[in-house]
């Protein structure tokens, strides 16, 4: 690679990355401590096992990958399909198990394999000029390869997994030239849909919703988790009760703490000034993603890159504003800080490939 592609280089987006890893294996550290640090071990591999993916997601040029995205989302729907015939998991069948300690869960590298393919069908679709996604018969298009994986991923169930990629494509639809109204009439249908489709939830959806308006209406059962999040961020104040040394943490009540609820280990063991400057991280990486699609030097990579800023946008949102009960719980990752293998590789091949747009960049302004 030459001297001109590693100076355009957004490094600041791999060291973001590399922050929030060493402060995801500190926490998990702490919070795995009583089980003899299993899953700190294995996350330890696991970004190990990711770096060949984020190199070569950075080497090989965006261009050449997006040609096999169309095989990649074929065989995404059909992994996505079979999986609905796995025995469930934590009440969802998202999961291909190997054995005790092996598991993929197709719907996480989905994320990259439908971003790639929506770019490169936008790209088609766009090949007379970028209003031509206006057209209505393009538009039903996109929407039907967009949403096919999201409703197999409903299916599952997995609503959090669901949403991330709705707010993926709706990142890319809006750069994508796509006419204002358009836009207003898709809020006016989620706005009368919204009331039915709450109406249909299942019971356990249904639920979470209501816990997390009342988390006391059942502290003992569907609140509890939130109510002992709450108290473990709270209890670390500014500073933190120290590593290893959280109540909430080391006593087992925060469940499951080394996923969902591993931002209450930080914020009950490293406090609040901890828990803001990791939410800074994001929103430099999320920010950083976003200039690294306006100055992308073609519409495909800035597609990308925007629908990855999307990806990692829902995720810190969701899973930051779940723990303290700003949002309802969902059971969304926090990218490089929990634990999870199909996730870890993920978020590092999304590292990889804004690397690589950016390197090929041109320091211009979004294309229009």
């Amino acid at each position: 690679m030459g001297n001109k592609l590693l100076k355009n280089t957004e490094w600041a987006i791999l060291i973001v990355s590399i922050i929030l890893s060493i402060i995801g294996l500190v926490a998990l550290y702490s919070a795995t401590l009583s089980t003899n640090n299993e899953e700190f071990h294995k996350q330890v591999r696991w970004i190990l096992i990711s770096i060949p993916f984020l190199v070569l997601a950075f080497l090989i040029d965006y261009n050449i990958i997006v040609r096999f995205s169309t095989l990649a989302y074929i065989i995404l729907i059909g992994l996505l399909i079979g999986v609905l015939f796995t025995e469930a998991i934590s009440g969802a069948r998202s999961w291909f198990k190997f054995s005790e300690n092996i598991s993929f869960q197709p719907s996480e590298v989905g994320k990259v394999i439908t971003i790639l393919f929506l770019a490169f069908i936008l790209n088609k679709l766009q090949v007379r000029g970028r209003e031509e996604i206006n057209k209505i018969w393009k538009l039903l298009l996109f929407f039907a390869f967009a949403f096919l994986p999201v409703y197999l991923i409903i299916l599952e169930p997995d609503f959090g997994t669901a949403i991330s990629y709705i707010i993926a494509i709706v990142f890319i639809l809006f750069v994508s030239g796509i006419d204002k109204k358009y836009i207003l009439a898709a809020l006016i249908l989620i706005a009368v849909a919204a009331p039915v489709v709450y109406s249909k939830l299942p019971a356990h959806a249904l639920q979470r919703i209501e816990v997390f308006l009342n988390p006391e209406l059942d502290p003992r059962g569907a609140g509890y988790n939130l109510m002992q999040s709450k108290l473990a961020i709270g209890a670390g104040e500014a500073f933190g009760m120290g590593l290893l040394k959280g109540n909430q943490t080391q006593l087992g009540f925060l469940h499951p703490k080394t996923t969902d609820f591993i931002f209450s280990v930080i914020g009950e063991e490293m406090g609040f000034i901890a828990t803001c400057s990791i939410t800074i991280l994001y929103i430099v990486l999320v920010t950083k993603s976003i200039y690294v699609a306006k100055t992308a030097k073609d519409n495909i990579g800035s597609y990308i890159a925007i629908g990855i800023a999307g990806v990692f946008f829902f995720h810190m949102t969701e899973n930051i504003c779940m723990t303290i009960g700003l949002l309802p719980i969902t059971g969304v990752p926090l990218p490089f800080v929990s634990y999870g293998g199909s996730s870890l590789i993920t978020n590092f091949i999304c590292i990889g490939l804004l690397l690589n747009i950016s390197s090929r960049r041109q320091k211009a302004i979004f294309v229009e």
